[in-house]
């Protein structure tokens, strides 16, 4: 999608928060094609670490930096002469977050303090930050954290004072096979021969390929002026047709006929919607949008905005795909 703009990375020394996670670990990977100086993979995760370390063997141009955001002196120290950071360490998993909130405080907002505060400090020319459209209009902890980590970034542009550092944000729904995605959930379910468990057949949900919303963090990158939160596009689809699509899709890989796996509901989690918004319908109204995504300006109104309809941004509103169609990003999505 960069059309060749990645060149703005060449020769940039480059920090990756959460670097190991599924998101991360496609950013370095993309990063490293356009030649960087450095990519510095930050994260608390010791095995991962090691696992994409030899993965990676050879490439010079890298360097493993364990340590957790809560601590912010070892923020500084990765921070030290780096040019751009995307920071994706988080804590992702709404029920996680719903019986753990004080842990996701500390993380997703107070470990965002701490990259910002680096940051700022250290002069960096920009840092994105990954968030979610849980944080639209959010009804649980996890949304709330990253609503919270999106303020913070987008404010930072003014907190910031004399210092150069450009702060902006990248905004996308399910990652589809990323670790812990309903995919991964759904797929091992049907290697077992069964149940598929839904929560509810109708619940709506916005989803994005792993290299698609990688392309949204590197575009953001490249765009980002300070202050934007940059929202790709992206189709929609009800729970239970991606269910039975990917029953439909996958059984027969692993031996079993369609027809004898069978889907269970088992009812809402905690801190879930039934449908998801990609912008509150205020940013709705000051958002301007391109072929690809949505552009929020923070404090600034663009004179492309005019008002989205509902239909463009709120899943349960949008034309939702065909099982069809679900069956092929999945044959496309699914590593």
């Amino acid at each position: 999608m960069l059309k060749g703009k990645q060149y703005l990375f060449n020769n940039k020394n480059i920090l990756v928060t959460g670097g190991t996670g599924s998101i991360g670990t496609e950013i370095v990977k993309r990063l490293l094609r356009a030649r960087p100086n450095i990519v510095r993979i930050f994260s608390n995760d010791e095995n991962a670490q090691f696992n994409l370390q030899q993965e990676l063997k050879g490439n010079k141009n890298v360097r493993f930096l364990l340590g957790d955001i809560r601590d912010k002196e070892r923020l500084k120290k990765a921070v030290e002469n780096i040019d751009i950071v995307f920071h994706a360490a988080a804590l992702k998993h709404v029920t996680g977050c719903e019986y753990n909130p004080f842990e996701a405080i500390k993380t997703n907002v107070i470990g965002t303090q701490n990259i910002i505060e680096a940051a700022i400090e250290e002069e960096v020319e920009k840092l994105i930050t990954i968030s979610t459209d849980k944080a639209v209009n959010t009804i649980n902890v996890m949304g709330a954290t990253k609503l919270l980590a999106e303020r913070l970034t987008i404010s930072a542009n003014y907190y910031k004072g004399l210092r150069k550092t450009i702060f902006s944000c990248v905004r996308f729904g399910n990652v589809l096979d990323s670790r812990g995605s309903v995919v991964s959930i759904f797929k091992r379910q049907i290697q077992n021969g069964g149940p598929v468990t839904i929560t509810d057949p109708k619940m709506t949900r916005f989803i994005i390929s792993l290299p698609r919303a990688v392309d949204l963090v590197l575009e953001a990158g490249v765009k980002a002026k300070g202050g934007e939160i940059f929202i790709f596009k992206m189709p929609a689809v009800r729970i239970g047709d991606f269910a039975e699509a990917m029953i439909l899709e996958l059984a027969s890989k692993y031996g079993y006929s369609p027809a004898t796996i069978k889907l269970k509901i088992v009812g809402k989690r905690e801190g879930e919607k039934n449908y998801e918004e990609l912008l509150t319908y205020d940013e709705a109204a000051s958002a301007y949008e391109t072929e690809d995504m949505f552009i929020i300006v923070a404090g600034r109104k663009n004179k492309k905005s005019k008002r989205l309809s509902l239909e463009k941004y709120i899943s349960n509103c949008k034309s939702l795909l065909s099982k069809n169609l679900i069956r092929k990003i999945i044959k496309d999505s699914i590593r």
